[in-house]
């Protein structure tokens, strides 16, 4: 039951990760990304281990990864320009500090 948890947590980081990011240009970028290492980290804390930070790792990389390629009718939730290819590079940065990050 933690790793549902767990991944639904990520998948939500990951889904506010994607709306949040471009809203008021330096500032929403900088909230999501604590955002996310604050509750990738907070998961680790709750529940202890690191297999669980992972697994919402994981589902941030998912749900961010899909944002990025073209849906329906070719539109990008995260477009190429470098508010966007900032939240991915530094976005994984973020994820691995929050697993290495000791509880």
């Amino acid at each position: 039951m933690r790793y549902i948890y767990s991944f639904l947590i990520g998948t939500a980081l990951g889904v506010g990760s994607v709306f949040l990011h471009a809203s008021l240009v330096p500032f929403g970028l900088i909230f999501v990304l604590i955002s996310t290492v604050v509750g990738i980290w907070c998961i680790g804390r709750q529940w202890g281990g690191k297999s669980l930070r992972i697994t919402a790792a994981v589902a941030w990389v998912a749900v961010t990864l899909r944002a990025g390629f073209p849906g329906i009718n070719d539109e990008y939730l995260i477009s190429g320009n470098s508010v966007g290819i900032s939240l991915m590079n530094l976005g994984v940065l973020a994820l691995v500090i929050a697993i290495l990050l000791p509880v």
